[in-house]
């Protein structure tokens, strides 16, 4: 390989994903072990030995594009920085009183979780805007003065400043936050207004103080990574995946970090989206099933699904409105991704009523799964896989890590099967099943409860586990196809490279359909793309802007988010608008109030995206150098252990090949089951028929 190249790396809690794509989509891969002691550590490493690998200098890349899980880790382990919050007097246990949701209706002993944010740590001002941005109450001098100097003493890394009603006037949002960047210069400062000038003071505040509390680690991360990238001659730009898909300038992030709180699991999705409209699969079911959790998401007509309605930081992360309470709101937009505690390194023990649990806990790459032979005991999925006979006995990932599988037979023995007085082998089978019911409530999460019939879909499985458990999924959901893309289980750095550089902006426009200006929605529309110009600094013939809004029906609680409709704003977009509403309301929910109530705009909002030239990925990878050969793996008591033959990818043709067949890639594995078949299409896709 020579000439400019684009790099991008994607880190997972076991694995950390390399690709390269050269400008005539010639990709190449790479996989090592994550480094969690410090994620920068296995980036470094990963890119280095691929450049070595193909022989191409550092110098010679265009761009470097960078997804990762440390702002999500940062708030499930509670490892974000110390932060304040400033809020109007009379709102300081915001983040206490929350919403009245829980996440499991009939749980009487349900404990939300703490805030990000102590009690000691909230301050009030005294100060008061009303909603249409008049001045209740003048901003108290002496109160912030007097807040300033205990945020000194406090120590503080970061404070959230969060006012009554700063949507609609944030001039005193825009006091204090000026006095604090003056006072403490190095503390990190969110002023609501500015991550988030829309209604909504729980979401609003919450959004705010995840921002701050993620911004002092996010941005020694990206400040960090670039430092030593650029030590080693890489000189570009870097690029960072937001949670919404698209990808923007780290500069950007560091600012508002809380973009990137899903920043991984989306760049799979955008790579699902790009293969499958190629592909011809144009309504998709993506399941992202890697070392720690797996991910689902819904793709229609060859477009992914936004929302703006999320938690981060629950045991299952959904974008649900009767899935809440679980997490700290985060409300930006995201696209709509089911995220469990199940992948190849959840710890399997069995709960106090003897069943068999899978996860949360991760082994993740240190010390891993046990037959990893790297300190690990606990026995894993991907331990159960390897008994079933469905991993490479020997190696994983190309040979970056070497298989121990005595040690997985021990510790499921030892720890599962002895309790259970099963066998080794039926108890690994019963670990494998109930992953697969684990994982099965994601995708219905985005599916069934999105009022969406999975039977009328492909499932594109991916991740370095992904293809190991999508046939018995897909069977369960009477999904027909399952598709497993090339280098599956790096997908997610494919996906970086496809992503389009993007920023959304939104403002607050609560207004009956009826009360709504026409002129009025016409001008914030075109400020709001005005300002995303000016952030991309380009033309604004160069970039694609998408209108949105949030509307519901009035007196409602929650929203929806329809896409803009075509033509000038007028009555007849307002009443096109309204019918989109109703017949989403339809479908998400089983009904709708047309024509007896009346809706209201909440928010309006646009994203704007600078297209990438369409170009299709070719993969350089090496022939599959191995003969075909058979090993022994166990298929549950209907079809027993059969002799299942192991081939690679490029074995396969367009002819369909009936399973059981076990596909091995450097990147993954994929299991084809008795009773399915396999063939490749003209993009190398493995397609298996689920009859």
């Amino acid at each position: 390989m020579s000439g400019p190249y684009r790099l991008a790396a994607d880190i997972g809690g076991t694995f950390t994903d390399i690709a390269l794509a050269l400008d005539d989509g010639t990709v190449a891969t790479n996989k090592i072990p994550s480094s969690p002691e410090n994620f920068g550590d296995a980036v470094v490493k990963g890119i280095l030995e691929l450049t070595s690998r193909l022989d191409i200098p550092l110098e010679a890349a265009s761009e470097f594009l960078h997804g990762c899980t440390v702002a999500t880790n940062a708030i499930l382990e509670r490892k974000g920085a110390k932060t304040a919050l400033v809020t109007t007097r009379g709102f300081r246990d915001v983040l206490e009183l929350r919403r009245i949701r829980v996440p499991n209706l009939y749980d009487p002993l349900y404990v939300k979780p703490e805030p990000l944010v102590p009690r000691d740590l909230r301050f009030e001002i005294d100060e008061r805007m009303g909603p249409g941005g008049e001045v209740l109450r003048p901003l108290n001098t002496n109160d912030l003065e007097t807040v300033v100097a205990a945020l000194r003493k406090s120590g503080v890394e970061a404070v959230a400043v969060t006012l009554l009603h700063s949507y609609a006037n944030p001039d005193h949002e825009i006091a204090i936050g000026e006095a604090l960047r003056r006072s403490l210069p190095e503390v990190f400062v969110t002023l609501s207004h500015e991550i988030l000038p829309e209604i909504r003071e729980y979401e609003r505040t919450s959004t705010t103080v995840i921002n701050s509390y993620l911004g002092p680690v996010v941005s020694a991360y990206l400040q960090g990574l670039v430092r030593r990238l650029k030590d080693q001659g890489l000189q570009r730009r870097l690029l960072v995946m937001q949670s919404s898909g698209g990808v923007a300038n780290a500069d950007e992030i560091i600012r508002k970090p809380a973009l990137i709180a899903e920043s991984g699991p989306a760049a799979g999705v955008t790579a699902a989206r790009i293969v499958g409209r190629s592909s011809g699969y144009r309504d998709i079911i993506s399941l992202d099933m890697g070392g720690t959790s797996a991910k689902a998401s819904i793709i229609e007509d060859g477009r992914v699904a936004v929302t703006d309605q999320y938690e981060v930081g629950a045991a299952l992360s959904a974008k649900n409105t009767l899935l809440r309470g679980g997490g700290y709101a985060l409300k930006m937009p995201i696209l709509d991704i089911s995220e469990i505690g199940a992948g190849g390194g959840s710890i399997v023990a069995l709960d106090e009523a003897g069943a068999i649990r899978i996860g949360p806990e991760s082994a993740g790459a240190v010390p891993g799964p046990a037959c990893y032979g790297l300190g690990g005991t606990n026995p894993t999925v991907t331990d159960a896989n390897l008994v079933l006979g469905y991993l490479n006995p020997e190696e994983l990932a190309g040979g970056a890590l070497k298989i121990d599988r005595e040690r997985a037979l021990a510790a499921i023995e030892r720890t599962i099967a002895k309790p259970l007085e099963l066998s080794v082998q039926e108890t690994a089978y019963g670990i494998h099943r109930v992953t697969n019911s684990h994982m099965i409530r994601a995708i219905k999460s985005v599916s069934v409860q999105r009022g969406r019939d999975p039977s009328k879909f492909a499932l594109m499985a991916f991740g370095g586990s992904g293809g190991v458990h999508a046939v018995d999924m897909a069977r369960s959901l009477n999904i027909p196809i399952v598709v497993v893309p090339p280098v599956a289980g790096v997908f997610s750095a494919l996906g970086l490279l496809a992503a389009e550089v993007e920023t959304s902006l939104s403002v607050a426009f609560l207004n009956t359909a009826e009360e709504a200006s026409p002129s009025r929605l016409t001008a914030e529309y075109v400020r709001l793309e005005d300002e995303i110009t000016q952030s991309l600094e380009r033309k604004s013939q160069e970039l694609r802007f998408e209108r949105y809004a949030e509307i519901r029906y009035v007196d409602q609680a929650f929203e929806l988010r329809i896409p803009a409709a075509e033509g000038a704003i007028g009555p007849a977009w307002i009443a096109a608008m309204k019918t989109a509403f109703d017949a989403e309301h339809d479908r998400k929910y089983g009904h709708s109030f047309a024509g007896k109530s009346a809706i209201e705009f909440v928010s309006i909002g646009v994203t704007g995206t600078l297209a990438r030239s369409a170009r299709p990925f070719r993969f350089d990878s090496a022939p599959d150098s191995q003969e075909e050969r058979k090993r022994s793996a166990y298929f549950g008591p209907e079809h027993g252990e059969r002799a299942t033959p192991v081939v690679g990818r490029m074995a396969l043709n367009r002819t369909p090949r009936e399973g059981p067949l076990i596909v091995e890639e450097m990147e993954g594995t994929t299991v084809v089951p008795p009773g399915a078949q396999v063939h490749l299409d003209e993009n190398a896709n493995m397609v298996i028929s689920v009859v």
